[in-house]
């Protein structure tokens, strides 16, 4: 709404998982969209070559989700070269936020929701590069426009979710204490690699399919010899083990862990310790 106007115009959208999937079909309601490439024929494990993706250069601006929480798949190298000079790059980074540090001269709109790595839900962070702050199309709510939010008095037009920002605030301040950024970077390094290898090493009884390449830190899905009877096994188990929340998205079926921020090591090592007694008595 903000970044189309009421002018006649098209947006580049990359579809690589649901949270993607559904920011195309929003957007489609408002303007032409351009789907740049599908990751569905590859089950959501995979990318389209890039020679083969779908890219309008005139385009108003370009979208992508950095991190699919339910297919696990996360950019950590984005193709920059692949987006036309000069043109605005959305990102929705909901789901990967504060876990890595960000190229900010990349971006026009980066928006993320609090509740994965900062703080609890209700609140969105959105990073708007100055000059795209303008006024919207002229339908669009009041509560969407960006140049209204701009100046208004105190910074804000609505009574805001005061606790869940407190929140926000004061983990910032833990994770700055912890060393900011780049601890929260190395974290998320250690806690991915330790979990990946350990289902690697098991020669497929735990298997997650996506192209290492695209493997995200954040979530990582996985099956368990593609049984959903032993899967469910697997999910009462470690529920009665104090690991919860390790059942699959029902779009996807399976498995999966996520470790955000506030994951420790002792949690992820725990997490595989169970995994290992479970494959022995199931294997």
């Amino acid at each position: 709404m903000n970044l189309f106007g009421d002018d006649k115009c098209t947006a580049n959208y990359m579809t690589t998982g649901l949270w993607s999937s559904d920011a195309y079909d929003e957007a489609k309601k408002y303007g032409e969209i351009v789907e740049v490439c599908n990751n569905k024929k590859h089950n959501w494990w995979d990318i389209d070559n890039e020679n083969d993706w779908t890219i309008d250069p005139n385009a108003r601006y370009f979208h992508f989700c950095s991190n699919e929480t339910v297919q696990g798949f996360e950019f950590h190298e984005f193709p920059w070269h692949k987006v036309p000079e000069g043109m605005v790059v959305a990102c929705d980074m909901s789901s990967n936020f504060a876990s890595k540090r960000i190229d900010w001269s990349k971006y026009g709109v980066v928006y993320a929701g609090a509740q994965k790595n900062v703080g609890p839900a209700g609140v969105c962070i959105t990073i708007i590069r100055k000059d795209l702050i303008k006024a919207p199309r002229k339908d669009a709510p009041l509560m969407m426009d960006w140049a209204l939010t701009q100046r208004a008095p105190g910074g804000m037009w609505n009574t805001p979710n005061c606790w869940s920002i407190y929140v926000c605030g004061v983990n910032i301040a833990y994770m700055l204490e912890q060393g900011g950024i780049e601890a929260m970077n190395r974290n998320a390094d250690e806690r991915s690699k330790i979990f990946y290898a350990y289902i690697d090493s098991t020669d497929g009884f735990y298997k997650n399919s996506v192209n290492p390449k695209y493997r995200s830190r954040m979530n990582m899905p996985f099956r368990i010899k593609n049984d959903p009877e032993l899967e469910l096994k697997f999910t009462t188990e470690a529920h009665a083990n104090n690991l919860r929340d390790l059942k699959g998205h029902w779009m996807v079926g399976g498995c999966r862990a996520s470790f955000y921020n506030g994951m420790t090591m002792e949690g992820v090592l725990a997490l595989i310790e169970f995994m290992k007694k479970f494959h022995a008595e199931n294997a």
